[in-house]
């Protein structure tokens, strides 16, 4: 599941345009990584099904798809890995693989304000997608990184959790993300973080372009 904290709207076509380039960059790159590190570990499963590729077709999952466009939170198509496949211990296996999805997102930002710095921003439209991605990027990466089952950050920190911990976030994880949501709170403790990372952005931005 992903989220750029957004609310419940139909986008216009200018707003389609604009967040298009960012959501299947985004969401492509987010699974691509994990299914390259898997592959890198030992899992031939990613490249079996067909998911070590760049293609957006075999990323995206069209509801989740749909509802990040209006809801502001969606999904993609969860890339299947075996970590029992992994060479070494299969958890921290997994904590590398879920690790690269937030990470790509964040790598992806950074490459785009080095774009926009060095003359990128002069093409037509290129701020406006390029400023939108990299809020998106940033917001897919922080979302991820939540310790909540099942986003990537789950499976990061599985390792420190007790079998008691992990056995209720298989359970209610999901549920408790969905109040977490709903209820606007995931908005509330995440948007500072969020936030200081674009400002950080926006600061090396402004730093290479002069």
């Amino acid at each position: 599941m992903d989220s750029f904290f957004g609310f419940l709207r139909i986008p216009s076509l200018y707003d389609l345009g604009v967040m298009l380039p960012g959501i299947v960059v985004g969401l492509t790159i987010h699974e691509f990584s994990h299914a390259l590190v898997a592959t890198s570990l030992g899992d031939d499963t990613p490249r079996r099904e067909g998911r070590l590729t760049l293609s957006p077709l075999s990323h995206i999952d069209p509801v989740g798809f749909l509802l990040l466009l209006i809801a502001g939170f969606g999904w993609a198509k969860p890339v299947p890995v075996n970590p029992y496949n992994f060479r070494g211990e299969p958890r921290n296996g997994m904590a590398l693989v879920a690790l690269a999805g937030p990470l790509s997102n964040f790598v992806l930002a950074f490459i785009i304000v080095l774009f926009l710095a060095f003359g990128g921003i002069n093409l037509p439209y290129a701020w406006e997608i390029g400023i939108t991605a990299v809020a998106i990027n940033v917001s897919l990466g922080v979302f991820n990184l939540l310790p909540v089952f099942p986003l990537d950050g789950e499976k990061i920190f599985n390792r420190f959790f007790s079998y008691e911990i992990r056995k209720f976030m298989v359970s209610y994880g999901q549920a408790i993300l969905l109040l977490l949501l709903f209820t606007g709170a995931i908005s509330f403790v995440l948007q500072p973080i969020t936030r200081f990372i674009l400002n950080f952005y926006f600061a090396l931005f402004k730093l290479l372009a002069g």
